[in-house]
């Protein structure tokens, strides 16, 4: 009688916690294939995940969407465009806002992803309440996205904006007065005046504009 391999009589929990350890998508594609105990593991183990990070990964909707979906401990989710391209578009965006994890992630990161627009990002930050980091640097959003972030996300301490060339002075005040716990702002490479950082500091003088050295020296206007 053939005997079992010593790693199929693993407990689920234990198999599942192994599996944790595997940080390739197509390793764990391949190993939920294995036998139908492995491809529970695999269901456990990605529900146990507190971060997935896509970049380096050439990521369609459905695929990033799916694997969202079973991870319910999500707190960090990284989709960053990476040089292999990244094919997130705003219906990926929509999906991923339906996972039930969403509603507790702290940070997320979208740089780089040219083919979301902010109807994609208004549909999953309006579910993200939890946000304190949000990185949507290298996108075509514009004021649209930057006024849902402001109404969703009350605890919102970071933001990086770098090169978002369509946001203006009016989306930036607003994101400012309405996100009080706001720290830390990277506007490189936007088209707003200098003016307009000298304002944001008036309405949060403790906030942090990147990148250092924009000249904000300036005396502030006493209110």
């Amino acid at each position: 009688m053939e005997q079992d391999a010593e790693i199929d009589r693993l407990p689920i929990d234990l198999l599942a916690h192994i599996l944790m350890m595997i940080t390739s998508f197509t390793d764990l594609a391949q190993a939920s294939g294995v036998c139908r105990k492995w491809k529970q593991g695999v269901k456990e183990a990605l529900a146990r995940r507190k971060t997935l990070s896509f970049a380096g990964y050439k990521m369609d909707d459905d695929s990033t969407a799916r694997l969202v979906r079973h991870a319910y401990s999500l707190k960090e989710l990284d989709i960053s465009r990476s040089r292999w391209g990244c094919q997130i578009t705003d219906n990926g965006l929509y999906q991923i806002s339906l996972a039930k994890s969403v509603s507790n992630l702290t940070s997320v990161s979208l740089w780089g992803i040219t083919g979301i627009t902010d109807k994609g990002v208004v549909q999953l930050i309006t579910r993200a309440n939890s946000l304190q980091h949000l990185n949507v640097g290298g996108t075509f959003i514009t004021d649209e996205s930057l006024s849902a972030i402001a109404d969703s996300c009350p605890r919102l301490k970071s933001i990086v904006l770098w090169s978002c060339r369509h946001v203006t002075e009016k989306g930036l005040i607003v994101l400012v007065s309405k996100c009080r716990k706001l720290e830390s702002i990277n506007v490189w490479g936007t088209r707003v005046p200098l003016d307009c950082f000298i304002g944001l500091l008036t309405i949060r003088p403790a906030l942090q504009i990147k990148p250092r050295g924009l000249p904000l020296n300036v005396m502030l206007p006493v209110v």
